[in-house]
């Protein structure tokens, strides 16, 4: 399950990635009385950096087999 995940999140990725190369090409144009505009460059740089952590984060655990625990540990004087 964690592959089928890592491969739909690098999918989903490439088409963030696809998308800001869209939207750099140009946010917004009119062709006559038409017009076009683009969703918002931050929106789209913020989901960018989110997946590729998810990614890396994915990997890692595929790699290691493990994920990130968090232990309490109590000091006590015996």
């Amino acid at each position: 399950m964690a592959e089928t995940r890592l491969t739909m999140t690098k999918e989903r990725l490439n088409q963030y990635y696809d998308a800001e190369k869209a939207i750099l090409a140009g946010q917004e144009y009119k062709i006559g009385t038409r017009s076009l505009k683009r969703a918002d460059l931050k929106t789209v740089q913020d989901a960018i950096k989110e997946l590729e952590k998810t990614v890396d984060e994915l990997t890692k655990k595929e790699i290691t087999g493990a994920s990130r625990k968090s232990f309490r540990i109590t000091p006590r004087d015996l």
